[in-house]
């Protein structure tokens, strides 16, 4: 639904006004073309890509929109927590504003952010000097219809055109992350149910306006015009030809068709039949059950902390891959669990970030030296001596009331402990009947 109209302006400023109106919170990591948008929109700078679009995901915990704007370089930083959200689903509407750089002028390679819609699995909106406004509101909405993140590609092209001053109404929906009662192959399944309904979300799209004639796509000239690139907005029979700035996105998948619906309903734990859950003499075992005792939440990693996501522990809310665990509880839950492994291959940079704007968190670093979700290989290097920046507390793993002291209040500045376990030679981890 569009509202009244604003004097015709640059696209720029058009994109600034819709995220202003349509979203909470703003990240930016400056890039050619889309410096000017972070900016204007005083936006919060973040020390890498990716711990922006984890601190976003955690906005989108706590129920607020939140905008990450980067240039199409630095949507490859976010590949891996992008991914995983589809499957994870969330719940506010999480959108990547991406700059296109097409010659290039800021950049040192080509590419096209289009093609990570494909990857993720993810709505990509790309709109035109008559769509700014109602293309990124469009884009939240399918964010939260479809629980997962929304790419917003921009091009120079656009951003220095002259645009259509419309308003769009903001107008939240309820976004839903997996239930815990699903199992991963649950949580796959239900994520391509969701998907199979973006096909018809994009060929029923209002902002497409397919009449006959060439049909631009974004700002690029022609009769007709496709703001919806991916899914496409129809098949080969339906689309005529295509102007695209840029690579052949939308022409090359224009036979994309969607899936065959799992004719099952998702895989439950109760289904399955057994929970997956710690070795038997894990030496944090005593840590876990106080958290769960406590009524603790954290954003927990890829490592065996996912296991706190299980029923039977219900400590973990969300995770969205390894090193994710600090900037999405630094922005939700204010507790992050991560391993030691974890921590030094890519959550080390949020750590850093955290530190520096001295954001609440509690940080709980499980330090057993092995990585327990792929064979218990050992891990290579010791995090004490990387966190000299921390100042960490060490403590030991059976030291359980030493560390239950750590939960008794919400914390107000950030910390971070090391709890000191050694993992069972050739324990593996339990299953236990549902």
């Amino acid at each position: 639904m569009f509202l009244g109209g604003m004097p015709d302006m640059k696209g720029e400023d058009a994109i600034v006004h819709a995220l202003k109106k349509s979203a909470d919170r703003f990240y930016a990591i400056p890039g050619y073309p889309v410096t000017g948008i972070g900016e204007a929109l005083g936006a919060e700078p973040v020390i890498n890509e990716k711990v922006a679009l984890e601190y976003a995901l955690g906005d989108s915990l706590s129920g607020r929109r939140a905008a990450v704007i980067m240039k199409n370089a630095g949507l490859n930083a976010c590949a891996d927590p992008l991914v995983q959200a589809s499957t994870q689903g969330l719940c506010s509407g999480v959108t990547l504003v991406v700059g296109d750089d097409l010659v290039p002028v800021g950049s040192t390679s080509l590419q096209d952010s289009r093609y990570y819609g494909e990857v993720a699995r993810v709505p990509v909106i790309e709109p035109g000097p008559a769509t700014c406004f109602g293309g990124v509101e469009e884009a939240f909405r399918a964010s939260e219809r479809f629980s997962r993140v929304a790419i917003l590609r921009l091009t120079p092209r656009l951003l220095d055109s002259e645009v259509i001053g419309d308003r769009s109404e903001r107008r939240d929906l309820p976004g839903k992350m997996a239930d815990s009662a699903l199992t991963m192959r649950g949580r796959v399944q239900r994520e391509e149910r969701l998907f199979g309904g973006l096909f018809s979300w994009s060929r029923g799209n209002p902002l497409n306006s397919i009449t006959g004639g060439v049909a631009g796509v974004g700002a690029a000239p022609g009769e007709s015009s496709v703001v919806t690139v991916y899914p496409p907005p129809g098949n080969t029979g339906d689309l005529p030809a295509i102007c695209e700035l840029g690579r052949s996105f939308v022409r090359e998948h224009r036979c994309v068709e969607p899936g065959e619906v799992p004719p099952d309903e998702p895989e439950t734990f109760t289904s399955r039949g057994f929970y997956r859950t710690f070795c038997r003499k894990c030496p944090f075992l005593g840590l876990f059950a106080m958290m769960k005792e406590r009524g603790v939440k954290a954003a927990v990693d890829a490592g065996c902390s996912l296991l706190l996501t299980s029923p039977l522990y219900g400590v973990g809310v969300a995770s969205y891959g390894l090193g994710s665990a600090i900037a999405i509880g630094a922005r939700s839950t204010g507790v992050a669990v991560i391993g030691d492994y974890a921590l030094l291959h890519s959550g080390i940079q949020a750590l850093i970030d955290v530190y520096e704007k001295k954001t609440p968190l509690l940080c709980v670093v499980l330090r057993n030296r092995r990585l327990g979700m792929t064979g218990g290989q050992e891990g290579a290097y010791d995090p004490l001596d990387y966190l000299g920046f921390a100042g960490p507390l060490v403590v030991p793993a059976s030291d359980t009331e030493r560390l239950a002291k750590l939960f008794e209040k919400p914390v107000q500045r950030p910390g971070t402990v090391i709890v000191d376990g050694v993992c069972p030679e050739g324990g593996e981890h339990e299953t236990v009947p549902c």
